[in-house]
């Protein structure tokens, strides 16, 4: 699904951008509710930032990537912990892109995430280049996201990919 924010664009840096888990849902300007094979998700856009929220089997997760005042947990680049019963895994990375690839990037991001039954994108006025995009599956047990927050001005791309559920046993 793909919509237009009916928002000024208010996280305009990459640097600004803070992760943290077990936050109360805060206000979206745009939402999609999944079920996948038993965990209800629910995706959403807040400004240029994202919130997730998970329950499944009566437990539940929400992840939150966004500027949030008073925060002192950066945008980490990788996270692994346990989530009452569950493994939760979190990375980030930051990409840099010339105007001509950013562009690019963007209009192909868009389109994956646009028609997927899974997905949900929203561009902000001003600029066709920035928007959030957030993907979903479920694979292996396993419940997984990922989001690309867009800063043209910046020419930088923010990716995040998480995966939460039980824990995988290991392979030899």
């Amino acid at each position: 699904m793909l919509t237009t924010l009916k928002t000024s664009y208010t996280d305009t840096r990459a640097a600004d951008l803070a992760w943290a888990l077990g936050r109360e849902p805060l206000p979206a300007l745009a939402m999609l509710d999944l079920e996948l094979t038993g965990a209800k998700l629910q995706l959403r856009l807040l400004g240029a930032s994202h919130q997730v929220l998970l329950e499944e089997d009566g437990r539940d997760c929400s992840e939150t990537v966004a500027c949030m005042p008073g925060s002192s947990t950066p945008l980490p680049l990788g996270v692994s912990k346990r989530v009452g019963e569950w493994e939760y895994e979190f990375a980030a990375r930051v990409e840099t892109l010339s105007h001509g690839s950013f562009a690019g990037r963007a209009q192909e991001l868009l389109a994956l995430v646009a028609d997927h039954p899974h997905g949900l994108a929203g561009t902000f006025p001003g600029s066709p280049h920035a928007f959030t995009a957030m993907l979903a599956q479920r694979h292996e047990g396993q419940v997984r996201w990922r989001t690309w927050h867009a800063y043209p001005q910046e020419g930088q791309l923010v990716v995040t990919r998480t995966r939460i559920g039980a824990r995988m046993p290991a392979t030899l």
